[in-house]
C-alpha cells in the first residue's frame, strides 16, 4: 500500500545546501489531532515551523507539508540531513495508548517504508550518538539531543522498534540485478557458407556438447548446416541453416531434448 499523500503546502522550509539525507526521525504534534489541523499550522508563515508530514490516524493518508527534498523546520541543526513526520500525538502517551491507534503507527511504518526507499536509508534504530554523529537510519526527536533542540518526543514509550519493523516489511524489495548471459555473446556475424571463425568452433562445441554429432573443425559447412537445421526444426525456430543471433543464443539456453 502506497501512502496518500494529501498536499499542505507550508511555506517554512528553505534549501538543504547540498547536504546528504541520512535520518527518517519521528515527532510528536504535542496538540494537533489531525493532518488537516497541523497543516493548517504550518500554512502560517509566522509559526516559523513546518515538517515533511503529519500522520494521523486516517489509514492511507498522510498530510504532505514540505517536499522531502527540501529542508523542514523542525528540528535545529538535524534539518539538513532529515527527513521528518509529525505524529499527530504526545510523547507522554504510554504504550497502551500508543495501542489505541493502530492506523497511526501502521501510517507511520509506511512512510518510514517509503523515505528509506527513496533516500536509501537502511531501517535500522540509531542510538543518540549514531543520530548525531553520522549514522544512517531511523530516531526519534529525543534522540537528537541538544543539536536537535532538546526534545523529548515521541517519547520512552513509542514502539519504535515495532514501527521499524513493521515498515521493514513494508519496504518494496530492491530490484534484482540481471543476471548477465552464461554463454559466449553472438560474435557479430551469421555462421553460413563455410565461415570459418568468427565463433563458429565455439557453436560447434556447445552443439557437440548437446549431443549432437557434428565436427569441430571450424568450418560452417554442409554438415553444421543440416545440423543448424534439424535443430531449428526442434526448437521451433525459423529454419534456414543459419546462425544468427537467435539460434545462437538457443544453442545455450534451449532445454536438451
Amino acid at each position: 500500500m502506497t501512502l496518500h499523500r494529501v498536499q499542505i503546502p507550508s511555506p517554512n522550509y528553505s534549501s538543504r545546501g547540498g547536504a546528504a539525507i541520512r535520518l527518517i526521525v519521528i515527532h510528536t504534534a504535542e496538540g494537533s489531532k489531525t493532518y488537516q489541523s497541523l497543516g493548517n499550522y504550518f500554512a502560517n508563515p509566522s509559526s516559523q515551523v513546518s515538517s515533511h508530514v503529519g500522520i494521523d490516524d486516517t489509514l492511507g493518508t498522510v498530510g504532505e507539508y514540505v517536499n522531502r527534498s527540501a529542508k523542514a523546520w523542525t528540528s535545529s541543526n538535524a534539518n539538513p540531513v532529515a527527513v521528518q513526520a509529525e505524529l499527530c500525538a504526545f510523547a507522554a502517551w504510554s504504550s497502551s495508548e500508543w495501542n489505541n491507534h493502530p492506523n497511526m503507527l501502521a501510517n507511520c511504518a509506511q512512510w518510514l517504508a517509503e523515505e528509506a526507499t527513496a533516500f536509501n536509508i537502511p531501517l535500522v534504530r540509531l542510538t543518540p550518538s549514531q543520530a548525531q554523529s553520522n549514522g544512517r537510519g531511523v530516531c526519534g526527536h529525543m534522540d537528537l539531543g541538544a543539536w536537535g533542540g532538546n526534545h523529548s518526543d515521541p517519547g520512552v514509550s513509542f514502539p519504535m522498534d515495532a514501527v521499524i519493523a513493521q515498515a521493514d516489511g513494508q519496504k518494496p524489495p530492491p530490484t534484482p540485478t540481471p543476471t548477465p548471459p552464461s554463454y559466449p555473446p553472438f560474435p557479430g556475424t551469421n555462421l553460413v557458407d563455410y565461415t570459418a571463425g568468427h565463433g563458429t568452433r565455439t557453436w560447434q562445441q556447445q552443439m557437440a556438447n548437446r549431443g549432437w554429432s557434428i565436427g569441430v573443425d571450424d568450418q560452417y559447412g554442409p554438415q553444421s548446416a543440416s545440423v543448424c537445421r534439424q535443430f531449428q526444426a526442434e526448437k521451433g525456430l525459423g529454419v534456414d541453416g543459419i546462425v544468427g543471433p537467435i539460434t545462437w543464443n538457443a544453442t545455450w539456453t534451449a532445454p536438451v531434448t
